[in-house]
């Protein structure tokens, strides 16, 4: 029987890091004198930065060619580091990654960040990318909401991507899970409604990695579920 494996996105997701970003971003636009509203940005965490650019043209009356959007890259990473020490993990995070390790589940994380603010997530999840596999936005070519990240870690894994559950907080996850055929779990804890999650094709939404963890039995395979019992 082929066994589930999991795939999880990484900020609003396994780390409580989405608005750290939001506020990152908001500081690097404004360093280049565009004004764009909290919630708008927070309408685009998790996509790829070129689609992000794209969004961003068809709200602002102004250009933005490769150079700007290097130097909102590095504004963003500057900032975001900054904000560095009140990233923690969600509540459950660790405990459903070791529940998983210990279940012999496979398990990978794909992010649509770069290394240079995914590392800080990183640490402060306590998750090693040299001993775990972990992919992201530097080493695919497309992010979310092409399915390149979540191909690739199924890859690295040595798992079928139609038999992977690919966990996430955005619309822009569950929608990568549905073009490369894996199922979507949505969590609500990044600040997206059950109902947003839903209409992406989420097969099911809890609140939180906690959440997930007491319900694991609900989207694993019943084999995990039968010799591992949650109670």
């Amino acid at each position: 029987m082929v066994r589930n494996s999991f795939l999880f996105d990484l900020d609003g997701t396994l780390v409580d890091s989405v608005y750290q970003h939001v506020l990152a971003w908001h500081e690097a636009l404004r360093s280049e004198d565009i004004a764009l509203s909290i919630w708008r940005i927070h309408r685009k965490i998790g996509m790829s930065g070129g689609l992000f650019a794209d969004q961003l043209l068809r709200e602002i009356d102004r250009p933005i060619d490769a150079t700007m959007i290097q130097r909102l890259r590095a504004r963003h990473a500057e900032a975001y580091h900054r904000l560095a020490d009140d990233v923690v993990p969600l509540p459950g995070a660790r405990e459903l990654l070791e529940t998983l390790t210990t279940m012999g589940v496979p398990w990978a994380i794909a992010t649509s960040g770069r290394i240079e603010t995914a590392g800080v997530n990183l640490r402060a999840l306590g998750v090693d990318p040299d001993q775990n596999v972990v992919v992201t936005r530097d080493q695919v070519r497309f992010a979310k909401p092409d399915p390149d990240l979540f191909v690739e870690a199924a890859r690295r894994l040595g798992v079928p991507i139609d038999h992977a559950i690919v966990v996430g907080d955005s619309v822009w996850d569950m929608l990568a899970a549905a073009r490369c055929r894996a199922l979507g779990v949505g969590l609500l804890s990044g600040g997206y409604g059950r109902e947003e999650l839903e209409r992406s094709w989420a097969l099911r939404v809890y609140d939180d990695p906690a959440d997930l963890l007491h319900h694991l039995d609900e989207v694993s395979s019943r084999a995990y579920a039968a010799d591992h019992p949650l109670g």
